[in-house]
């Protein structure tokens, strides 16, 4: 009796949660998201979940669609080997149309843990973890060709992201989803607490997705990974990469109001567009040069 009742108990507890997710997937699929094109081939959405509507919290959004033709906008990578600077100053510094926060760095010293080379050149080498392994986000790459933009997944070797051709390469992570295929993350605190968070996406059609979720607020609770992980599916990522996220969270925008900054960084503590954190590299959206 005892075990039927466990059983029915686990099945409605497995229904409920399924429900909820799906619930969940339609509220972001029929959310009236506010649409600005910001440039050829460059689209913001926004919207804001303010009645506790998402993952039972309310939820800031922002993200760029982006298409990957490598004409009109291109990719490319923005980086200091030792400096910090802001999104939105690496932005303007390279006359961008639009800029998000890379990944993980050395807070004290600048620099990027995780490998990165811009046209060529390495700007900043793996830093590995005390036992010799690589960390999370160490295990995936974003990857810059001809102004087109892709994913790549370790291949298990040391040597991986000097072997890779591209000239322009920044290591991030962990990766939430490769090729329609959701990837296993454990259940570090990293993982499972909500956080503000950035994320680049891939469509089947190969449009980009350029992501922040707020957080750390009443207005905007964050995501854990695995909430993020069902946010891009539902979007329609077929791949998605996190970024570096926390008090980084940033997505500029160039000739947008309050200084580009579209979301709401958390560094000054304030639900406002002035808490940006100073950053080691950035991933930019350009217009093509002449040719």
């Amino acid at each position: 009796m005892l075990k039927k009742l466990f059983f029915a108990l686990a099945l409605f507890a497995s229904g409920f949660s399924a429900f909820g997710q799906n619930a969940d997937s339609i509220t972001v699929v029929k959310a009236k998201w506010n649409k600005n094109r910001i440039a050829r081939q460059v689209v913001l959405f926004r919207h804001h979940f303010d009645r506790k509507n998402l993952f039972a919290a309310n939820q800031n959004i922002s993200f760029l669609e982006i298409k990957n033709t490598g004409r009109r906008a291109v990719f490319a990578i923005g980086a200091e080997e030792k400096e910090l600077l802001t999104t939105s100053d690496f932005g303007l510094r390279d006359t961008a149309i639009a800029a998000i926060n890379g990944n993980f760095f050395d807070v004290k010293n600048g620099g990027s843990v995780d490998f990165v080379r811009v046209n060529g050149k390495m700007i900043n080498a793996n830093r590995l973890e005390k036992n010799g392994n690589r960390a999370r986000h160490q295990e995936a790459a974003i990857v810059i060709d001809n102004g087109k933009i892709s994913i790549k997944k370790w291949d298990g070797t040391t040597d991986w992201e000097s072997r890779l051709s591209e000239k322009n390469v920044l290591l991030n992570g962990p990766l939430l989803t490769w090729n329609n295929i959701d990837e296993i993350l454990d259940t570090t605190g990293f993982n499972r607490f909500r956080h503000p968070r950035t994320c680049l996406g891939i469509k089947p059609n190969g449009r980009v997705i350029l992501l922040t979720v707020d957080g750390r607020n009443e207005n905007s609770a964050g995501m854990s990974l695995f909430e993020l992980t069902k946010l891009m599916r539902w979007l329609g990522c077929a791949s998605a990469l996190n970024f570096d996220g926390g008090g980084s969270t940033t997505l500029w925008i160039n000739g947008m109001p309050d200084g580009g900054v579209i979301n709401y960084p958390t560094d000054n503590k304030k639900w406002d567009h002035g808490g940006q954190r100073k950053v080691a590299n950035v991933v930019l959206v350009k217009k093509q040069a002449n040719r």
